[in-house]
């Protein structure tokens, strides 16, 4: 560095990039993330009856093999973690696109058209694979190369950008090219979006940092999976937050089993007024994920989590059963109640900041847990409703829900951010700085500033 360069006329310039809490060498990858997850999110609208009428045989079937694709996706949301310690998040969002195009060429042009069931089966349940190693080993690219003190507002936009793609923007699209040019062609149009979006990332976002390896040297991949179970029981922070992140969705899976007949029956608005207020609860969450991540750099991450989010979701979800049935035929009031379950759902979003922050040295592993946690949410959530609703109807399993968000809130308080992360936060450097240079940070601070990383 010349004597000059390092002369420091005044704070460094903060453009729009930076004003709305976007990590400016990433930016690129959340365009891109976007319009992968749009291309993904296309079918979601009407693939299980496309299956069941084109080679799977009846509903039945086209569940079994909705079944094994969701499987599958959730052991992809595990692997690309723990892979990406090793590999690195670059290589393991190149293979998870790769998967994507090649099983999806595969599909409709050789499964599909030969009408075989268990053809059908394999090909698209290895797909599975696909979004979750792009999707989440950027979002592990994200919390290693972003300045960790704003790392609140990068993970919102991460899920404003993987939201509104799947299902909603995605289903958009869908709903617009499905009456004009079929639905098989539709789902072609949605391997051109996932291409352009891996492109587009991968190409945009190649010199950022935290795209490569990410663990110590002697870390093998084998050791890297085990590390990404072991490390919820040897570090029982992390642990902690895998609940807390099954809770996030929980109810709302479990809400999804019964909640359609109490509206569309009990209340009398119809499988259409149900469906609409599954899209605003949708809507509401997408926005609300980016602004509760930008809040949360500000208000705190632990203060949003526990009060936004679990709280908050606590007293919305019993706001979405119990005020609908006091005032009856007003659908008004269902809206906002489904709104306003959205909008507290997008307060766990700093869930994500916290796990990778309470080990530094092992990032992709607890995102690996942390994604465990989402793919267990997926049938915990059933499950209470399983145990409970002929028991003690749909008002108690609410009230049960209800009771488990309020028990996350308790629990934010053993989310506790060790003294290197807290000094990397502090300092304004990234967990990737850390790595890279484990001495930076010393005594009260650290030995070297971000501009001087740059």
């Amino acid at each position: 560095m010349s004597a000059t360069s390092a002369i420091r006329t005044g704070p460094p310039t903060r453009n729009l990039i930076d004003r709305m809490g976007l990590p400016r060498p990433l930016v690129w990858g959340f365009v891109g993330l976007l319009l992968f997850m749009i291309g993904d999110g296309v079918e979601s609208g009407y693939i299980a009856p496309y299956l069941a009428g084109n080679g799977a045989g009846n509903e039945t079937n086209a569940a079994v093999i909705i079944s094994v694709y969701g499987l599958v996706v959730t052991i992809g949301s595990w692997l690309s973690g723990a892979f990406s310690d090793v590999w690195g998040p670059r290589r393991v969002m190149i293979i998870g696109a790769v998967t994507w195009g090649v099983m999806e060429v595969l599909f409709l042009a050789v499964a599909i058209p030969s009408h075989n069931f268990v053809l059908i089966l394999v090909i698209y349940g290895i797909r599975g694979i696909g979004y979750p190693f792009f999707a989440y080993g950027f979002l592990v690219w994200i919390l290693a190369g972003s300045p960790a003190n704003r790392l609140g507002s990068a993970v919102g936009w991460f899920y404003f950008a993987f939201t509104g793609g799947l299902p909603t923007l995605g289903s958009l699209l869908a709903s617009g090219t499905q009456p004009i040019i079929g639905e098989y062609l539709t789902l072609w149009i949605s391997l051109i979006l996932v291409a352009l979006g891996a492109v587009v990332t991968l190409v945009g976002i190649r010199k950022a940092r935290g795209g490569q390896r990410l663990a110590a040297p002697s870390v093998t991949t084998g050791r890297s999976m085990i590390n990404s179970i072991a490390i919820a029981f040897t570090s029982p922070r992390v642990g902690i937050g895998c609940l807390i992140r099954i809770v996030n969705t929980a109810p709302q899976f479990g809400l999804f089993v019964f909640f359609p007949t109490v509206f569309a029956t009990d209340l009398h608005f119809g499988t259409a007024g149900w469906l609409r207020l599954v899209f605003v609860l949708g809507a509401a969450n997408i926005f609300a994920n980016l602004f509760f991540g930008v809040l949360s750099d500000k208000l705190g991450w632990h203060r949003t989590l526990r009060w936004a989010g679990c709280i908050g979701s606590a007293v919305s979800v019993l706001c979405f059963y119990f005020l609908p049935q006091v005032v009856g035929d007003r659908y008004w009031v269902s809206v906002l109640c489904a709104a306003f379950f959205g909008v507290t759902l997008a307060g766990f979003t700093p869930i994500s900041v916290l796990m990778s922050l309470m080990a530094p040295g092992q990032k992709g592993n607890s995102i690996a847990v942390l994604n465990l946690g989402a793919g267990a949410a997926t049938f915990v959530g059933p499950l209470v409703v399983a145990i409970f609703l002929a028991p003690l109807g749909a008002a108690g399993v609410t009230i049960i829900f209800a009771a488990m968000y309020v028990a996350a809130g308790i629990a934010v308080r053993w989310l506790r951010v060790p003294e290197e992360s807290a000094k990397v936060v502090a300092e304004g450097l990234s967990l990737q700085d850390l790595a890279d240079n484990p001495d930076l940070v010393t005594g009260n601070r650290t030995t070297a500033t971000p501009e001087q990383l740059k």
